[in-house]
């Protein structure tokens, strides 16, 4: 594995669930941190830089991102919600990230993507990353609208591009979906750890754990050297789920983004 100690990397939506244990794990491997967000982050030690940050203002973001050795893009909604308000945080300001990292000369953008672009397909359907984006919500299209951006930035600008389809992120399974989409903390790490070393210039992947009755494709992630080693089986039974569902389970349903539209 490449050594991380030394490098210098920007971590976007830093004060998250997932930005705050990923910075904890970065900074025990000796890496130095600029960590950003709309709110104030804790450091994680003395070499965590907190900024308070806007992905809607690009210019700044230049600045920051110069001199870094690549820019972990967490940053954004999180959920399904009106539509005017994700394309604005979550596909803008993620053009805001690229382009920044294209005028200040970063090498590499990990860009977390989500298990909600695929969520339309059916539970008994192995899902991979070269199969057409089927999202589940407005949420869901924005990732892909991310996914697309970081392929042009690749193809048209040469930026160095990985896309994580980050599965249930929770210290352990809630339900029955969960059990099949559970990504563990340490595993998450270990799929961010693997985006930033491996020698590939472009991927998607799925950050998933190696739980029993998998949805999706773990070849992608292999590739680049992310092997997950936790199991949702090992903290409990899998419970049965309906063979007609989707694989976004209610976050597809029609109700699940209607009532989060202002009108």
């Amino acid at each position: 594995m490449v050594d991380l100690a030394g490098s210098s990397w920007v971590v976007t939506g830093a004060a998250g669930n997932i930005g705050a244990a990923l910075r904890l794990a970065l900074h025990e491997r000796g890496v130095r941190l600029i960590s950003t967000d709309l709110r104030y982050a804790q450091p994680v030690g003395s070499n965590d830089e907190v900024i308070i940050a806007d992905i809607a203002n690009l210019e700044p973001l230049v600045g920051l991102f110069d001199g870094a050795d690549g820019v972990i893009h967490l940053g954004g909604l999180s959920d399904e919600a009106d539509f005017r308000d994700l394309a604005e945080v979550n596909i803008v300001g993620t053009y805001h990230v690229l382009e920044a990292a294209r005028r200040a000369a970063v090498p590499r953008v990990i860009y977390a993507s989500s298990n909600r672009s695929t969520g339309m397909y059916p539970v008994t359907e192995t899902v991979t990353t070269d199969m057409p984006p089927r999202p589940d919500g407005f949420y869901g299209v924005s990732k892909v609208a991310g996914e697309a951006l970081c392929q042009l930035y690749t193809d048209k600008f040469g930026l160095s591009t990985i896309a994580i389809r980050i599965g249930s992120y929770e210290q352990r399974p809630n339900s029955a979906r969960e059990q099949r989409t559970w990504l563990s903390p340490s595993d998450a790490v270990r799929a961010f750890i693997a985006a930033m070393t491996t020698d590939h210039d472009s991927a998607v992947f799925y950050a998933v754990s190696a739980n029993e009755n998998l949805w999706w494709d773990l070849g992608s992630g292999e590739a680049i050297g992310y092997y997950p080693e936790d199991d949702s089986a090992s903290l409990g039974p899998t419970e049965p789920i309906d063979a007609d569902a989707p694989q976004g389970g209610p976050y597809a349903s029609a109700k699940y983004s209607l009532e989060r539209m202002r009108d």
